[in-house]
Parts: C-alpha cells; structure tokens; sequence
C-alpha cells in the first residue's frame, strides 16, 4: 500500500500534502490528552509496533503481497488523532530511510494509511462498541471488524489514486504518464489481498491487543473513551495476575525485531511498488517506461537501507533486523520528543491561562 514516487502526478502528490497538513496541524492540538499523561511512551511504542507490522509483508495467491498497519487499534486505544501522528511518523522513516513509499507521495501514503485507516476503523468501532463497558466482549469484536473496515478502505482509496492516473494525465497519444494501472485492474489488485489477508492480520491483531488490554490494564483505554464506565458496575476490575503491558509490549516488539526477516520470504511484491524497469510492458501495452513514472521514480535517493538491506545485496536476514532496530529506535525517540514538546507547549499555554485568571479569581 505504500505508494512510491513517480506512480503519481505531482498534482496528485500535492494534494495528498494538502489534506495532511491541516490534518497534522489539528491532531497535535486533539492529543493534548494524551501528553498529558502516561500514555506518551504508549504512544510511542505504538508508532514503533506500526514501523514493524508493515515491514512483515504477507504472501497473497496472486503472487504479490500485503501487510497490516496497526492503525486502527492506536485509535482505539489513544484515540484517532493519535493514531494519525503515530503511523504518519513511522511512515515518514520508512520513506527517508528505507525508500518504503515515496517522499513526494508521502501525503497521499499518509492520507490512506495514517487519516483514512484510523477513523474509518475507529468510527466502526464506535458505532458497534455503542457504550457498553470498556471491559465488554463487544469491544473486542468491534476492534477486530473496525480493523479489518479501516484497512480495506485506505487499500480502496490507494486503488482509486492509482487508477484515475491513466485518464487524467497522458500524453497527447494516450500513453499514461505516471501510473500505467486502470481502476479495472486496481481495484481487484488491492481489493483481493485485503480482503482475505492483510484485512485479517490487522482485524486479529487489533482484537488481541485489546483484549490484553481489558485484562492487564483497562485504564489504558479510558484516555479515549470518555465518559464510559469500565464495568457493568462501573468499578474497576480485579487486577488479573498478567505481565505488565509495558513488559509485554517490550517483549513484543523484540520478537517482531528477531522474526522481521520472515518478510523476506514472501515471494514477490506489493502491487504498484515495482521498480519501473521491472515493469511488464507487453503485458500493459506499453512500449516505454511512462515518462513521469521514469523521471520521478528516483526521487529520494538518500535512504539509510533501501529496501531495507544493504545496497549489496548480501545478508539479507542481517539488513533486515539492522533495518527494524533502526526504525523502531528512530520512529520512538521522535514521537517520545514529539510528546515532550506538545507537552512543554500545553503546560505553557495551561501556566498563561491560570495567570489570565488569576486576578478575575481575586476581583
């Protein structure tokens, strides 16, 4: 699902930019909740748990591959706006370090993955959790469909981004400029693997991680759910005897990090992430490499581990973990510095406010 450079028009690309900015300009006043408490480092792990799930691509029937996102389960846990600096962040590494998506279609990649996923997926969950507790079975159903909807629909919006691009911009004889694909062949190519594979591995594993949740730390999920009570009593329940969620969460992204080369072994690759050259241009009907696709492919080409692996080609299984570490390393430390930042700005604001209202409080 991550777009690469030169599959769209740079008008395209300009409006992805466009609707991400004010998007990000408004979720970092939205999540002054969570900076506010505990749940920046949850945040963080969050972003770095998103940064993993997409490096495990998915093998598909059709020859190509998928992955999960994570997004979202963050929405349901710390909200959607949340959710949208999270996966936006890990996104932004995976296109400057990694070459995984572009850096010109990094708005639209984050429109789709980071904006459309999670309010998709947490709107659906919304609408079936409705407000039983936060402890109910309900919940975890909710979380699961919510996944499995939101995901599904940021793959849909990819494939219409990608099928509209032969209509709107060709050259005078037809010839696509940018992405050769139709909705015709798009729309089947992502609905496919999402719908049976990818939109499962996000549906099970958005259920499971709240479940764990429920059970190990219910006051987790309360920053995002105001004003709904835990139980059916509304009390808190009985601590069950679980590993604290920041010892689970830690040992799981170890084990994401050590099983990332099993990504390796899904045989071919993504739909619509093919290097132009390797492109079938019989197949297509194409005589040459569409002229905006051939110019804007390359970009970026500053990335730490393109494809994450050395330039090489040797010890895959090596760059593949290097590559994870780094990530998640990187992908943590921002959010954890973005969070202290929005922190240190929201207790100015806070301090200004209750001197403002200082002297009315004496008067």
């Amino acid at each position: 699902m991550h777009i690469p450079d030169g599959y769209l028009s740079p008008s395209t690309c300009a409006v992805g930019y466009a609707v991400a900015i004010p998007t990000w300009a408004i979720a970092s006043k939205r999540v002054s909740k969570v900076v506010k408490t505990r749940n920046v480092p949850m945040l963080a792990v969050f972003s770095a748990l998103s940064f993993l799930v997409m490096m495990f691509n998915v093998p598909i029937p059709d020859g190509t591959t998928a992955h999960a996102v994570g997004g979202a389960v963050i929405a349901i846990c710390l909200g959607p706006w949340a959710a949208v600096i999270a996966v936006s962040v890990a996104l932004l590494f995976q296109a400057l370090l990694f070459g995984d998506g572009g850096v010109l279609s990094y708005g639209v990649n984050v429109v789709n993955m980071a904006i459309i996923l999670p309010f998709v997926g947490y709107g659906i969950y919304r609408l079936i959790a409705g407000r039983t507790p936060l402890t109910s079975g309900r919940r975890v159903v909710a979380a699961a469909i919510g996944g499995y909807v939101g995901i599904n629909a940021a793959a849909l919006a990819a494939a219409v981004e990608f099928g509209i691009q032969p209509d709107l911009f060709k050259s005078a004889d037809g010839t696509p400029l940018y992405s050769p694909y139709h909705l015709s062949q798009t729309i089947p190519a992502m609905a496919i693997p999402h719908l049976t594979i990818a939109g499962l591995v996000e549906a099970v594993m958005s259920a499971a991680i709240v479940a764990y949740l429920q059970r190990a730390d219910v006051s987790r999920l309360v920053p995002s759910h105001p004003g709904i009570p835990l139980t059916e009593a509304d009390r808190a329940p009985r601590p069950a005897r679980t590993l604290a969620p920041a010892r689970v969460a830690l040992g799981f992204v170890v084990l994401m990090v050590v099983l990332s080369p099993l990504g390796l072994l899904a045989p071919g690759g993504a739909f619509g992430e093919d290097n132009p050259n390797d492109l079938n241009l019989n197949k297509l009907g194409l005589h040459a490499v569409p002229a905006g696709l051939d110019k804007y492919n390359g970009f970026w080409s500053h990335t730490l581990l393109g494809g994450y692996g050395f330039s090489s080609g040797d010890h895959a299984d090596l760059g593949y973990i290097l590559s994870a570490l780094i990530g998640i390393v990187v992908v943590g430390v921002a959010i954890l510095l973005i969070g202290l930042v929005m922190r240190a700005v929201l207790g100015r604001r806070d301090a200004d406010r209750e001197r403002e209202q200082e002297p009315q409080r004496l008067g």
